[in-house]
């Protein structure tokens, strides 16, 4: 048997290939350029159930395929790791529109160090810069 690539990235990874795991990998990866919600991944996936489609991103998470972000708008983001070596894919800023939530990642633009008081050893930054997207600051009306 041959492994097609969605399989061989999992496999790499660590993570045990099971239908439902290359099925939700799969539609991740194809389907969603931007950062995605649990949410929006049950729109697009609606014969998984929640706890299923959770496990898995807790999973690609853990395995650096996916990175999460927190947004601060209440619904934790996802995003494919486009970078060949994942685990150092979330050390970049992230842009989120606060009329229409979408959220970008800026991979080329790392976090700023931030200098911290003496003593204090930081273990992960979220960096997220809040604006309007261009589609939403061109029509003002859908503010």
């Amino acid at each position: 048997m041959t492994l097609n690539d969605d399989e061989k990235t999992l496999q790499q990874a660590g993570i045990r290939v099971t239908a439902v795991r290359l099925l939700i990998w799969r539609e991740v990866r194809q389907r969603f350029t931007d950062a995605f919600s649990l949410a929006d991944l049950e729109q697009a996936l609606p014969t998984v159930d929640r706890s299923t489609l959770f496990r898995t991103l807790t999973l690609l998470v853990e395995a650096h395929l996916l990175h999460d972000i927190d947004d601060g708008s209440g619904s934790q983001k996802y995003c494919v790791c486009p970078m060949a070596d994942t685990r150092h894919c979330g050390g970049h800023v992230h842009v989120t529109c606060t009329n229409c939530h979408r959220t970008f990642c800026l991979t080329d633009v790392p976090i700023p160090e931030v200098p911290l008081p003496a003593g204090f050893r930081p273990l992960e930054a979220e960096y997220v810069v809040k604006g309007l997207c261009p589609l939403c600051d061109r029509h003002p009306l859908s503010r």
